[in-house]
């Protein structure tokens, strides 16, 4: 009888508790937020089933009623960009201290989300010799938690945190100095949500019903798809490990969806080195998977070629330089001269951030500025010549600390050889001794590449090949196992 009667008491707190009704916007709405300017912005969160829900933010007053599930959204119409701090109110018409919510501080600006893996991750404060203890209270942080989820997630932890030394120390390196160079540049609030996991590939980033448009990546979501159809398959345990397909994408990804961004960067690769030839295709997959899942158009998707490091391959940054070439509204930012051979986390995430905002300043906010190193974009042959011509050669070209070097050349027997290399005027003229006919050029065509081609704005080109695409199936090669194998243990603590 006891029993019964805390089963029932217990009952009619639940019941009291879902009647009265808790107005709960999603986590990305709380105090020092940033409300992304010059777009539709959506707001949401849960209540009471049925209950009206009001938001109110700079003159507008939206008002809905929840569904039979408790969930509500509205919609602030566009607003104007403002360092102005002003509340944002959201109330519930039940009785109950949880339907008047009142948060403060807010801006509207431009929000950007950052994610990838480790690189992305690596926070400010680990970086020794960062001895600047800048304040930017216009530029915003958010760090949403690491979590793995077989569906797709609503509901997210976080708040938004000024950028203090705590706040910006605990912060993505890399997102922070992007967001304090476009702050600098454009004088715009600025709001930075970091989501990344170091350790992770593509796909575990990409949606499944992203993957399923792809018949070539029905290797990763079949399988997940037939155990959402049979959740007591074996191996549940290891498809929500941070490396599984989607699982990043629902549990760090989708509970950001539909919140109004500008566009993303981002930093992964390395734990798609073994299969570049895959990454191909399953990255511009990827980038387009998100930009349907927000349904915001095409917009920006800055990302990083991954840095020297022995055991990442020239065909990996290929594939990133590919899917600079042929998907619209993206940019990618050379590392070729910030890597460690020995540390897959290289140290000088600054410059990162820095030429990922060059992007964001020229493409997005209109500077009229040279925002990538030289590209290779051309081959002619004159005799025994190979005469490369290059887009984003700025003001000019030049070798950096000396002469050209990192170029390879081969003839018809399709041996590659050290070449001589010479920048006349936006061309680069390459020669071998033995080499009569060439019918191809490399640069930086090894793991960790000597080059030193850059433009008169301080840009490296990007590694490059100009014989035609391997057909050569993913396989890590020897070389490959054995840098693998050898890996700095301290430097991977991370992945």
């Amino acid at each position: 009888m006891k029993i019964k009667s805390s089963v029932s008491i217990l009952f009619l707190c639940v019941f009291s508790l879902s009647v009265q009704g808790e107005v709960k916007p999603n986590a990305l709405f709380c105090n020092n937020a940033v409300l992304q300017r010059d777009t539709p912005v959506p707001v949401w969160g849960s209540a009471a089933p049925t209950e009206k829900v009001t938001v109110e933010f700079a003159s507008q007053k939206k008002t809905v009623t929840a569904d039979a599930q408790g969930k509500w959204k509205v919609t602030l119409d566009p607003m104007p960009v403002s360092a102005e701090s002003r509340n944002l109110k959201i109330t519930g018409d039940l009785k109950s201290e949880m339907t008047n919510l009142s948060f403060t501080n807010i801006l509207v600006g431009e929000v950007w989300v950052c994610s990838g893996q480790s690189n992305m991750a690596f926070r400010k404060g680990k970086l020794k010799g960062d001895g600047a203890q800048e304040n930017y209270p216009k530029l915003r942080l958010f760090t949403v938690p690491q979590k793995t989820s077989l569906k797709p997630e609503t509901e997210l932890i976080g708040n938004w945190s000024e950028s203090l030394e705590e706040a910006a120390n605990s912060f993505s390196a890399v997102g922070y100095y992007f967001g304090r160079d476009v702050l600098k540049a454009t004088g715009i609030p600025i709001g930075m949500i970091h989501s990344a996991v170091g350790g992770t590939s593509a796909q575990a980033w990409t949606s499944l019903s992203g993957l399923e448009k792809d018949p070539s990546l029905l290797i990763y979501s079949k399988p997940i798809r037939d155990l959402l159809i049979d959740e007591n398959a074996p191996g549940v345990a290891k498809a929500l490990g941070k490396r599984g397909t989607t699982v990043l994408y629902n549990g760090m990804i989708s509970p950001l969806i539909p919140y109004a961004i500008r566009g993303v960067i981002w930093y992964q690769g390395e734990s798609n080195n073994g299969k570049p030839f895959e990454y191909r295709t399953l990255f511009p997959r990827m980038i387009a998977d998100w930009r349907e899942k927000w349904g915001r158009g095409d917009f920006p998707f800055f990302f990083v070629q991954i840095c020297p490091y022995q055991a990442m391959t020239p065909e990996l940054r290929e594939a990133q330089f590919l899917t600079w070439k042929k998907t619209p509204h993206t940019a990618m930012a050379v590392t070729i001269d910030v890597g460690e051979s020995n540390n897959i986390h290289p140290v000088k995430k600054e410059p990162v951030g820095a030429r990922l905002a060059l992007a964001a300043r020229a493409l997005v906010y209109g500077e009229k500025i040279e925002y990538s190193g030289p590209e290779y974009d051309s081959l002619k042959i004159d005799r025994n010549k190979a005469i490369l011509s290059f887009k984003h050669v700025g003001s000019g070209l030049v070798a950096k600390d000396g002469p050209l070097k990192g170029f390879a050349i081969a003839g018809a027997d399709k041996k590659f050889v050290d070449a001589k290399a010479e920048i006349v005027g936006d061309t680069v003229v390459v020669t071998g001794d033995q080499v009569v006919a060439p019918i191809a050029v490399r640069y930086g065509w090894v793991n960790v590449p000597d080059v030193n081609l850059w433009n008169k704005e301080g840009l490296p080109a990007s590694p490059f090949r100009t014989d035609p695409e391997s057909l050569t199936k993913d396989a890590p090669s020897a070389k490959q196992k054995k840098a693998s194998a050898t890996v700095n243990p301290e430097a991977s603590k991370d992945e």
